[in-house]
């Protein structure tokens, strides 16, 4: 994997373990892709695994992540969050 980041870009890779206690913690960079991660799922045809092909889900979620930066984009400076 990390050969594989490196050859994509000038990108760093890192690994964050979750903690084996049982309470909550805010784990460093986890939260950014869960939230990612909950932003894709809004799309409705991104909330459930039906496509065949890795490539196509790909293309879906290069397109949600698009319509999510082409709205923030738009949007009036008053409505930005």
């Amino acid at each position: 994997m990390a050969a594989t980041v490196a050859r994509t870009g000038t990108w760093s890779l890192e690994i964050v373990r979750r903690c084996d206690q049982h309470r909550f913690v805010a784990l460093p960079k986890r939260w950014i892709v869960e939230r990612a991660l909950a932003w894709i799922s809004r799309c409705r045809r991104l909330a459930r695994d039906d496509e065949r092909h890795a490539r196509k889900a790909a293309a879906f979620i290069r397109l949600a992540m698009i319509r999510l930066m082409l709205r923030r984009l738009t949007a009036s400076p008053s409505h930005r969050t």
